[in-house]
């Protein structure tokens, strides 16, 4: 397997998977600053542009939901994710909802360029954005708390723990301190204490908490 990610992206979320899975796999640095997701190497292999890509036994597969079940159907035993019944639509249901709707929000707040090319518009888009980001870190809270200590998705960490790390981060980015949420600040901690994420940490070269006052 090999892994196409950039720093503090959302390929956090596979990278994070890979590495606690005990997979053999080849981390690969995209340097998104350097253009690196434009060259025609890297759309060779993904046209789209973007990261994360799993490359796994030749085949490329793009998309984090599309990566993450690979991964937990490639690693059973690692209980990413709960097996069956409600449990795995609920955890399923909110791997979603982060990946459909937190982490767009954070790209009208991080990159409204994207959406309009009006100076004025772009502001107005970056303010309405970071205040509804901060709405989705409230429900990440809220979801922390109802786990009551508990990984996010069951007995084991997994996408949703990995994801919620990664989301909470990016709050700093977006002018929002993520130490005013401290169930949720403490579950990122205790995350990124865990040895294999703490690797992919170290690897990454990230910093938790952006939010500069």
């Amino acid at each position: 397997m090999k892994l196409y990610y950039a720093p503090g992206a959302c390929s956090f979320v596979p990278h994070a998977l890979l590495e606690s899975s005990g997979a053999n796999f080849e981390p690969i640095w995209v340097r998104i600053h350097k253009g690196e997701h434009r060259s025609p190497e890297f759309l060779a292999i993904n046209p789209r542009g973007q990261v994360p890509v799993l490359v796994d036994q030749g085949h490329a597969i793009d998309q984090v939901v599309a990566i993450v079940l690979h991964i937990e159907a490639a690693f059973p035993d690692a209980g990413l994710l709960p097996k069956s019944g409600l449990a795995r639509t609920r955890a399923l249901r909110t791997l979603l909802w982060m990946n459909n709707t937190a982490h767009p929000t954070f790209t009208h707040a991080f990159m409204p360029s994207r959406f309009t090319d009006d100076p004025d518009a772009q502001s107005a888009v970056r303010d309405t954005a970071r205040v509804q980001y901060a709405q989705r870190l409230r429900e990440l809270q809220e979801m922390v708390k109802a786990a009551a200590g508990e990984w996010l998705s069951g007995a084991a960490f997994g996408p949703l723990d990995a994801y919620t790390l990664t989301l909470t981060r990016w709050g700093g980015i977006a002018g929002i301190d993520p130490t005013t949420y401290p169930e949720l600040w403490t579950h990122v901690q205790r995350v990124a204490a865990l040895p294999a994420v703490a690797r992919v940490i170290e690897r990454e070269r990230l910093q938790l908490n952006l939010f500069q006052a």
